[in-house]
C-alpha cells in the first residue's frame, strides 16, 4: 500500500515541513486568520488616527482664532455656555417638536 504513494510524499522532511506549515497556518496563536484580522484592525485604527489628527488641527485652529479675537470669544461664550453680562437676562428659545 505504501508503494502506491509517490516517494516524495513518504520523505521525512516533506512530511515534517508539511505538518509544520499546517500548524503555523491554522493552529498557532499567530496563525494566518489572526494575522489577517489584526492587519484589518490596524488599518481601521490608522484611519481613525488620521480622523482625530485632522480634528485636533481644526480645534487648535479654532482655539487660536478664539484667543486672538475678544469679540469672537464673547460670542462663543454666550452661545455655547449661555454666559451673560451682569445686568442682562438670557432667554433660551427651544423649538417645539411637531407631533
Amino acid at each position: 500500500m505504501l508503494k502506491r504513494v509517490p516517494k516524495i510524499f513518504r520523505n521525512f522532511y516533506f512530511i515534517t515541513t508539511t505538518l509544520f506549515l499546517i500548524w503555523m497556518l491554522f493552529f498557532d496563536s499567530n496563525d494566518f486568520i489572526t494575522q489577517f484580522h489584526m492587519s484589518r484592525q490596524l488599518s481601521e485604527k490608522e484611519s481613525e488616527k488620521e480622523y482625530y489628527l485632522e480634528k485636533m488641527e481644526q480645534v487648535e485652529k479654532d482655539r487660536k482664532e478664539l484667543m486672538s479675537n475678544p469679540e469672537l470669544l464673547e460670542k462663543f461664550a454666550r452661545e455655547k455656555y449661555l454666559m451673560k453680562r451682569p445686568n442682562e437676562d438670557v432667554f433660551i428659545l427651544v423649538p417645539q417638536k411637531e407631533e
